[in-house]
Formats: structure tokens, sequence, C-alpha cells
């Protein structure tokens, strides 16, 4: 079997789990890169990693490294994720990929030239229970899909400077929970949706705070979006059926869901574990390297559609 040696840039929170739980028995994590070298070799000998690289070119140079794992600002994901494909390196990305369309079309399309892996970090797209979801709902138990309700509610301290509110870092709710959100309804369409309506209330810096989004498809399948930064929300998906109704509690990372039948009996579906969102994109990847699965692309394609869409919305308000 292969051993892949991951290289990652970035050593924020994200990066901080990342490399803190990287358990994959076809991987190994073998080098990081950022901007401050000292801080560089600092994570790198808190979490065992042979390879700290001066700069990310240095560690895109290497022959060693096969997947490169991408935690910075939304803003910098473009540039990393070009150039690491440039070096003939497959990137998983964190969310969100990019942030419009037309990036991640040019993205895909060296990808496809470079015969490489592209993939988003989406928990959503990777965790057990989704698939095993998805299971019941091709068995036909529940009938047809109606509606879904995807709401993401997060409180941020509203300070301009940091990146959740800040322009120049690709900040907003939509960019940062907007892909969890849109990502859940995604998942469970059976077709590509558009937005027929979204409002925005913004932030006094410009960027989104907060927003209601109408998605519909084809099959006539809807979806609700409501996103906020300065209110919790219980992120409690609703995916409701002819015959009944699906609750997924805390869904970008969930571990189990709840399936509601119209008769009044419920059952409950559990698989993975939240603790190992992560690892299931890891793992995911490399399957999806080998060829054993399709991977997530092609819907994360769609989400980012939907996004343009929303802030296309946003800029007629």
């Amino acid at each position: 079997m292969k051993k892949y040696r991951w290289g990652m840039i970035g050593l924020g929170d994200i990066a901080t789990q990342f490399a803190a739980g990287f358990s994959n028995e076809a991987s190994e994590l073998y080098g990081v890169s950022a901007r401050s070298f000292p801080k560089i070799q600092a994570f790198a000998e808190k979490h065992s990693i042979p390879h700290a690289y001066e700069s990310t070119d240095a560690m895109l140079e290497d022959p060693q490294i096969d997947i490169v794992y991408i935690a910075v600002p939304n803003d910098l994901h473009h540039e990393f994720i070009m150039k690491a494909l440039m070096a003939g390196k497959h990137v998983l990305c964190e969310k969100a990929i990019t942030t419009s369309a037309d990036e991640l079309a040019e993205e895909l399309a060296l990808a496809k030239e470079k015969n490489l892996i592209l993939e988003e970090a989406m928990t959503i797209f990777n965790m057990p229970v989704y698939a095993r979801l998805k299971e019941e709902i091709d068995a036909g138990r529940l009938g047809k899909l109606k509606m879904i309700q995807a709401p993401f509610g997060s409180y941020k301290d509203p300070d301009p400077s940091n990146r959740f509110f800040n322009p120049d870092l690709g900040g907003g709710a939509l960019l940062d929970i907007g892909t969890y959100a849109v990502s859940f309804a995604r998942f469970f369409m059976t077709d590509t949706p558009e937005v027929t309506f979204s409002s925005m209330k913004p932030f006094s810096t410009g960027v989104d705070e907060q927003s209601v989004t109408i998605l519909q498809n084809p099959a006539d399948e809807m979806a609700s979006v409501t996103l906020t930064f300065q209110a919790k929300m219980p992120k409690t998906g609703i995916v409701a059926f002819e015959e009944g109704y699906i609750t997924v509690d805390e869904y970008p990372r969930a571990d189990k869901a709840v399936i509601h039948f119209r008769d009044g009996t419920n059952e409950v579906i559990e698989a993975g574990d939240s603790s190992q969102a992560l690892n299931y994109e890891i793992a995911n990847m490399i399957k999806a390297i080998d060829g054993e699965i399709e991977g997530s692309i092609h819907l994360t394609t769609d989400v980012i559609d939907v996004l343009d869409q929303m802030q296309a919305f946003w800029e007629q308000q």
C-alpha cells in the first residue's frame, strides 16, 4: 500500500485540530508551512511533524509531498490551491474552498489537466451518518423529498478587525458558516438548486451579518437557509419527506440523526464519531485519489454556485 505524505499550510484553529488528531494508516503528516518560521518549527515539534519548511514554496517543491491540506483565510485559498496543483500535488482545502464559482472552475480545470484530485474539507460530505441516511432515503422509506431547513447561528464578537467581519480576509457569515448550511441542503437535494430569493443584513464593514435564502430545484424540492453572526441558533437540520422527516442535531459534525415517520414512530440512525470528523475527510481524500470513490467536488461546485447567486441577490438590494 502506498503511503501518502501530507503537507499542510496554516497554523490556525482548524489546522491545529487537523494535526492533533491526524490518523490514517495510508498517510503520514509529513510537513507544515506558514508565514512565520519560528511558529512553524514550534507547531511541527508540538505535533510531531518531521518537516518544518521555511516557506510554502519550499514545501511545494519537495517531491516527497503527495497531498496538500490548506487551512488559511478564505481570501488566500485560490492562490495556494493553484500553486499546489501547479506543483503536482493533490489538494484538500478548507471550506469555503473558494470565494467564487469562477475561481473554482479555474482550479478544477488545472486539476483535470494535471490529473490531480481537488476536494473541499466539508465535514457534511464525509461524516458516515450522512451515507447511512442516504441509504434509508434511496430505499424509498420516506417517499419524495419536499422541504429542507438549514439554520446556522453563531455569535461573534462584533470587532470589525477580526477575520469574521473583515472583507479583505473573506469575512462574513456566508463563507464561514453558510457553506455548512448550503452543503447540508445540497447533500439531500436530488438535483442542483437555484436561489429564488435571498435577503441580507450587512455588518458595518459591509460583509453579511445575517441572511435568509430560499432554494428550489427542478424536482420542486425547496430549502431555507438562515444565517447569523450575531445570535446563536441550534444547528439542527430538518429534511422533510412525504412519509416523515429527519432531524440532524449539530449537523456539521453529526454522528446521529432521527427519522420521524408519519405514523408517529421514530428511528435513531447512528454512524461514525463526531470527534473523528477531520479523519473521515482524510480517509475519503485517499479513496478519491485511489479511485475508490467519486469524491464530493461535484456537490461543492453546486454549493459555491449557490453562494455566488446569494451574493448576486444582495448586490441588487
